[in-house]
């Protein structure tokens, strides 16, 4: 459906989540390193990650990788930056959707390069941001809502 991309994640309880989320929904994962924590075996195991070997899971060593091994990718950013929400986004199935490090969000540069497509989840006045897995989650769910290219395998019986 979508390729979730994850700019620097920090905390392994909201990648693990996100994992699952992707699985579900038949989107792929990107995590663009360095990660603040271990996908080793090891680590796996001991949080329980049982559905890890479904996840359709791309490693990048940075931004700049990923953006060389995917140049034509239709990329949104999703930040609390910007005042437009995803109900007003184009989506398509195979889009990029991109977000931040829980603690700092996305950097300026990658806001300020792909502007034109940064979209937000509307939220209380005041309220600085939600859990990047919950994020995650609402942007594909209404992404697939509103995409152009929704399979009917995707919708729900």
């Amino acid at each position: 459906m979508f390729q979730v991309v994850l700019h620097e994640p920090e905390i392994p309880n909201n990648t693990g989540n996100i994992g699952r989320t992707c699985v579900a929904t038949n989107c792929g994962l990107h995590l663009i390193h360095p990660l603040g924590f271990s996908l080793d075996e090891k680590a796996r195991r001991r949080a329980g990650l049982d559905y890890w070997p479904r996840v359709d899971l791309h490693e990048h060593a940075s931004w700049q990788a990923y953006r060389e091994a995917i140049p034509k990718a239709r990329i949104w950013v999703c930040t609390t930056k910007t005042e437009r929400t995803v109900y007003d986004a184009d989506f398509c199935a195979g889009d990029h959707l991109v977000f931040g490090k829980e603690t700092r969000g996305l950097p300026e540069e990658i806001l300020d390069r792909y502007a034109e497509h940064a979209v937000t989840l509307p939220m209380a006045a005041g309220e600085r941001s939600l859990n990047l897995a919950t994020a995650v989650a609402a942007v594909i769910y209404v992404g697939m809502g509103r995409s152009r290219n929704l399979t009917d395998s995707h919708k729900s019986e």
